[in-house]
């Protein structure tokens, strides 16, 4: 029987957002129901009520989530009710040609639950991400729930549904940093803070951060960075290259998603060096570059997609790391808040003053 529960919605564009009761079906074939105990608020379900992502009104907000699976639909065999998973958006196919060249999580045709959440009027919510958990309870794909150990706590768990993965596996998976590099990291909010841990545990020998705010500055450097600039006042692409011994850094990951910060990247990277873009950029974004200076500096230039990871891989593992003490999750919660909070919390988000609200139900 469909259930009625409360969730967080933008209404239409720059609205501010509001609580809503929602109508959960059951789950269909493939599908699960998941009691959402804590979701994170990410920029990302900012640029859905900017409209930045598409005009697909009204979206039933949150991705960054965990909880604890209620109930499965017909052909389920990975989740059973009562584990306790973290939510993923790229819940891959098993069956596209990434997948079968052994190259999941490059999947091209990642899944979502195919029948619809609703206002209790019938209209048809658009879940950000295919998961919309800032929610009692939400209805995905099975194969977005990724069991793990039901002993960590679930606001810290969550954060690897979206920021936390995507910083670590820019860093681990995509850019492949290694033991000795050196790295900058452009943008020091969640994404690239975590992009810092990434770095630090991949064994750089120098990770600089580089943000226009010395508070988050001074939060990169608690994160592991060595070196911080502040790019308001300095010119970051010479302050890398002053600190890398006037070569640039092995790997530079931009966090922000902007043309001018994506140049900074560029060039402050060493001959045959590799930028990584995880920084989400908005449709109407361009960016121009000679040629000549793509061909000549070489190396590479990757865009990392959910850092490029593979949930069932790398979500256990990174719950192990943090509990054997080796990465602090915990260290990205700033707050926990309420399912009313979530306005404030992204007025907060706008201004540097977080760096991860968390929703806890």
């Amino acid at each position: 029987m469909p259930q009625q529960v409360r969730g967080v919605i933008a209404p239409g564009r720059n609205q501010p957002v509001r609580v809503e009761t929602i109508v959960i079906p059951d789950p269909g074939p493939g599908e699960a129901v998941v009691r959402i105990q804590a979701c994170g608020v990410c920029h990302t379900d900012l640029h859905y009520k900017q409209g930045g992502i598409n005009d697909d009104f009204p979206f039933l907000l949150g991705h960054e989530a965990a909880g604890v699976v209620e109930s499965v639909g017909a052909g389920v065999t990975d989740v059973a009710p009562g584990d306790f998973v973290v939510l993923n958006w790229r819940a891959v196919c098993g069956r596209c040609r990434a997948c079968l060249r052994g190259r999941p999580w490059y999947c091209f045709a990642t899944h979502n639950a195919r029948q619809k959440m609703t206002l209790t009027d019938g209209r048809e919510l658009s879940p950000a991400l295919g998961i919309g958990a800032f929610a009692e309870k939400t209805l995905v794909a099975a194969g977005q729930c990724t069991k793990v150990d039901p002993a960590v706590a679930p606001e810290v768990a969550g954060l690897l549904g979206c920021g936390v993965m995507a910083g670590i596996g820019a860093a681990i998976n995509t850019g492949g940093v290694g033991r000795g590099d050196s790295v900058a990291v452009i943008g020091c909010g969640g994404v690239g803070d975590a992009a810092i841990v990434g770095s630090r545990l991949a064994g750089a020998a120098r990770i600089i951060a580089v943000d226009i705010d010395d508070r988050k500055l001074d939060v990169a450097r608690r994160m592991g960075a060595t070196h911080t600039v502040n790019s308001r006042t300095t010119d970051p692409v010479e302050a890398v290259r002053e600190l890398t011994g006037g070569f640039g850094a092995d790997v530079v990951i931009e966090a922000v998603g902007r043309p001018e910060t994506y140049e900074q990247a560029f060039y402050a990277r060493d001959l045959a060096g590799t930028v990584v873009l995880v920084g989400v950029p908005t449709p109407e974004m361009k960016l121009e570059l000679p040629l000549l200076d793509v061909f000549g500096r070489g190396g590479a230039l990757k865009s990392s997609w959910y850092g490029d990871c593979l949930p069932s891989r790398d979500f256990p593992m990174l719950i192990d790391l943090h509990q054997q003490g080796r990465i602090d999750l915990g260290a990205f919660v700033t707050e926990t808040i309420g399912l009313g909070d979530v306005e404030k919390a992204f007025a907060r988000m706008h201004e540097g003053d977080v760096l991860r609200s968390v929703v806890v139900l």
